[in-house]
């Protein structure tokens, strides 16, 4: 567990309480931060506290906070079974953590890592304020970020090397969490109900009720792929109208399920093929590229972070006719001209998500009608991270600077609008899958929200 962690400051271990502050990895089970506070706990013979002190913005919508609070309420079960209080503070770690401590007479702060810039200038911030050790420990990757890589990778080409080298050492199976020894009675239970009131947040966009959160839910969801769909995996899933894909984003976001049980599961029943390897390199290559993104370039979700080849063509491109120019207001109704984008639009009102080959288009799209590439960037981020499940995270915002500014992609044959950047049409998209298919599929499911 040791090489998963990272000291933020250097003071010596006081003897009251360790806290596990929970941010990005929201469950009990198959935690490393956790499992890494439990045994600092335990060594020292001192309580366990588990706080949870969500940073709030704008983006947090009703539909993220529904879906955070329901699976945060079983992982408080999961924890009271191990003796451990789950404490749920609603307001900024920064303005309220420091003092929190001290009244609390903790002796150590750990919490999982997180690239989002948010994150790390809490982090740093919070360093600089308390006398106590405080450790980061990344219980989201499989390899931590920090390990896989030292600076920010061009592509998954020259990440992939490193990630196989160091996945043998790391893709271990966890310990499991102890029944805590040391009691910590001042804590009751949440009151949930004041959580909300106290978070909030904005009711426009509205939860995805058909949708189970927590770990139990993310875990069956994982045996039924596992059992239904892998098999085919390869073939169905850049297909939008084969329902293929794993269905997993939304908890691995939240970290209400661990990528690498994930990856366990997978490697204990099932053989090495290309339905597999394909997956895997999703579930890691994938996703730890984007956290290698976000990590090294602050800039993740701007027109800034975008490489020089890329910014170099689009600006060259700048001036050049859009035949369809659209506000934010009218992508986010889903009212362009394309039947096609505004379908894959409705899917993200209507159902918090959309299909990875979709949101290709999706970006891209916003990009060619929007005034320049980064009025796009900014467009496409508030409509992921306001209305996806799966927003506000590392891979969606590597997935949009991909489609629009070209991040771990390679310079193309130049076109008008785009320049270099990859280009992408409704008649590709035809020759892939069934487009009307899809359409119809959309708007088939109903308004679940």
């Amino acid at each position: 567990m040791l090489e998963r962690a990272r000291r933020l400051n250097d003071f010596p271990a006081g003897p009251g309480s360790v806290v596990y502050w929970m941010d990005r990895d929201q469950r009990a089970e198959d935690n490393w931060a956790l499992l890494f506070a439990s045994k600092l706990a335990t060594d020292s013979s001192a309580p366990l506290l588990v706080l949870f002190s969500p940073t709030i913005t704008p983006a947090f919508t009703l539909r993220r906070w529904d879906f955070l609070l329901r699976g945060l309420q079983e992982t408080e079960k999961r924890l009271l079974q191990k003796n451990l209080p789950l404490i749920c503070v609603p307001s900024n770690p920064v303005d309220f953590l420091p003092s929190w401590l001290a009244d609390q007479s903790a002796g150590q702060l750990v919490t999982d890592f997180n690239p989002l810039r948010h994150k790390q200038r809490q982090n740093l911030e919070i360093a600089s304020r308390i006398n106590i050790p405080f450790f980061e420990v990344d219980a989201h990757n499989i390899i931590p970020c920090w390990t896989a890589s030292a600076k920010q990778e061009f592509g998954a080409y020259t990440l992939r090397p490193k990630i196989h080298r160091l996945l043998p050492h790391f893709l271990e199976e966890f310990p499991p969490l102890p029944v805590h020894p040391v009691s910590a009675n001042s804590f009751g239970s949440v009151d949930w109900k004041k959580v909300q009131t106290a978070l909030q947040p904005d009711p426009s966009v509205l939860p995805i009720e058909f949708l189970q959160a927590g770990a139990k839910a993310g875990y069956e969801l994982l045996q039924h792929f596992l059992e239904n769909k892998l098999s085919k995996y390869a073939v169905d899933h850049n297909n939008p109208v084969v329902p293929g894909t794993s269905s997993l984003s939304p908890y691995l976001n939240f970290g209400q399920l661990s990528a690498q049980r994930v990856a366990l599961e997978l490697l204990r029943e099932n053989p090495i093929g290309e339905s597999s390897e394909a997956f895997l390199e999703q579930l890691i290559v994938r996703r730890e590229l984007a956290d290698n993104f976000s990590f090294n370039n602050p800039a993740y979700d701007s027109y800034d972070g975008f490489p020089l080849w890329s910014r170099a063509t689009l600006e060259k491109h700048w001036s050049d006719l859009r035949t369809y120019r659209y506000s934010r207001e009218i992508f986010e109704s889903a009212a362009t001209h394309d039947p096609i984008w505004n379908a894959a639009q409705h899917d993200i009102l209507a159902h918090g998500k959309l299909h990875g080959y979709m949101r290709m288009y999706w970006a891209k799209k916003i990009l060619e009608w929007s005034r320049d590439a980064s009025e796009a960037m900014q467009i496409a981020t508030y409509l992921n991270d306001r209305y996806q499940l799966d927003g506000c995270d590392p891979n969606g915002y590597a997935g949009i600077a991909w489609s629009i500014g070209g991040i771990h992609d390679r310079p193309w044959p130049e076109r008008s609008i785009f320049g270099k950047i990859r280009y992408m049409n409704d008649r590709g998209l035809r020759r892939k899958f069934d487009v009307d298919q899809y359409i119809r599929n959309v708007y088939a499911k109903g308004e679940h929200t």
